[in-house]
């Protein structure tokens, strides 16, 4: 099965130039924990609540005047929509993320596949083995 026949393709996206309390209220409205940072349909980076929450809270960055692109996660993790599903759930669990972005040929942005998606179009057992490893806790763990 290929990632385009799971992926969800439309994708919330924010540009560069958002203010953060803008993204983190985006991300409130559509209850997810992650954005790509897009210009037009190319992807710039991501930006998820714990970068919001680590490298601008910590801080102290202001929520109004810090746009995202100053603490976005430049190094995008993705593959195509013409890949097997197998080829994203092996990513997910080597990089133990739990969202994928899916681009075209082109490395435009064409979707993105979850692990919810991975369970509800895929082999349950393959699902729980992912989900299994992305939920592996790091080496490091600080109470």
């Amino acid at each position: 099965m290929l990632l385009r026949e799971i992926m969800t393709a439309s994708v919330e996206v924010i540009s560069p130039f958002t203010p953060l309390q803008e993204a983190a209220e985006k991300m409130r409205v559509f209850d997810t924990g992650s954005l790509p940072i897009c210009d037009g349909k190319k992807v710039l980076g991501m930006l998820t609540d714990r970068d919001i929450v680590v490298r601008a809270v910590a801080k102290g960055m202001h929520p109004e005047q810090t746009m995202v692109s100053y603490i976005m996660t430049e190094e995008v993790i993705y593959l195509f929509e013409d890949q097997d599903v197998s080829e994203a759930a092996r990513l997910m669990e080597d990089r133990q993320i739990r969202r994928l972005l899916i681009l075209n040929r082109d490395q435009e942005l064409a979707g993105i596949v979850s692990l919810g998606d991975l369970s509800q179009y895929t082999d349950h057992k393959l699902s729980g083995h992912v989900l299994e490893q992305v939920s592996e806790p790091g080496s490091r763990v600080v109470l």
